[in-house]
């Protein structure tokens, strides 16, 4: 008989970033930094679509920003933006009320349940975002979550010729290496995410190719009973409409759905009410993650009755397995 690869006891709450873990854009630390109107920088994103179709050009209007952005650098306006620096802007931001402890909550409330901890039943966190995975990774939620999933960057470019060790160029040579760049700057991009694409990591999680990307791709057919983290076992939490391609693959396979506005923002939550009325969304609730909130209260119920289902579906594979106990004969 083949062993199933996983025990399929995770539970996985993957998070969007901008508007739904913290009340702004990642972006804004960056245009202080630079003295950048973001405004400005904005209204020239949304017209780049626009223009570049006069040209006979089809730009991707989620992505192109981060085109913008290296435009900004190229520029001087920019000057000296790297990874590095990108990180630290991570350190400014601000997050809802109850974050990051939330996070740790959530887990904790999972692990050390006699119940669950029976069954090595635990809850990961993930962030996908169309935002810099750099930035994420730099603030302070991401000491408590298992994988950032955004948008990056790449500073040193690999010359034309760098797999040929016999040629002019090292082996491996980038730009900074040959004295072509004279600073550490972004060039180019390394990973772009729209709202589409973000359900691609939704599918990694589920398959189990974010812990082993050696083993597993995302693209591999694997029978759902042998996938890490199936789809029941997930929610999904985001704040819009921009949301709906992964809320959708949720809901569709057995997942949950949940939906944050912030508190007093009455457009904000006529939105996410016609998510709900939409059924794109299975619930929502005000950005405050603070013990005792409607969303606190919400998602670790979400939690529980997910370890409860791994639970009884534990004991059902334990039941079936054992056959009956010898009786005694009747006179």
């Amino acid at each position: 008989m083949k062993q199933a690869p996983f025990e399929q006891n995770v539970i996985a709450m993957v998070w969007d970033c901008d508007k739904t873990l913290i009340s702004s854009y990642m972006q804004e630390p960056l245009f202080r930094y630079y003295g950048v109107d973001g405004k400005i920088f904005w209204d020239e994103v949304n017209a780049l679509r626009e223009r570049y179709a006069a040209q006979g050009i089809s730009v991707n209007s989620d992505t192109s920003y981060l085109n913008h952005i290296l435009t900004y650098v190229k520029a001087g306006l920019f000057k000296g933006l790297n990874n590095a620096r990108l990180r630290e802007f991570g350190k400014e931001l601000v997050f809802y009320p109850g974050l990051p402890q939330f996070f740790g909550d959530m887990k904790r409330l999972i692990a050390e349940d006699p119940k669950y901890k029976a069954f090595d039943i635990r809850l990961e966190h993930y962030v996908v975002s169309t935002g810099f995975a750099e930035t994420i990774r730099g603030s302070a939620i991401a000491p408590y979550v298992d994988g950032i999933y955004g948008c990056e960057f790449i500073e040193e470019a690999l010359q034309p010729g760098f797999l040929d060790a016999a040629g002019d160029l090292k082996s491996g040579a980038s730009a900074a290496e040959l004295g072509l760049v004279p600073d550490r700057e972004i060039t180019q991009v390394a990973c772009a995410l729209d709202n589409t694409s973000k359900t691609r990591y939704l599918f990694e999680i589920n398959k189990g190719s974010n812990k082993y990307p050696d083993t597993i791709d995302v693209n591999s057919s694997i029978a759902r009973e042998s996938r890490r983290v199936p789809f029941e076992n997930m929610v999904y939490i985001a704040d819009g409409p921009s949301d709906v391609p992964a809320f959708s693959i949720l809901n569709y396979n057995g997942g949950a759905t949940f939906a944050v506005y912030p508190k007093g923002n009455v457009r904000a939550f006529k939105q996410v009410d016609a998510l709900r009325r939409d059924n794109r969304v299975q619930m929502f609730g005000e950005a405050d993650y603070s013990e005792g909130s409607q969303s606190w209260l919400w998602l670790a119920e979400k939690a529980r009755s997910i370890a409860d289902a791994i639970v009884e579906k534990k004991k059902a594979a334990i039941r079936s397995s054992a056959s009956n106990p010898p009786t005694h004969l009747g006179g």
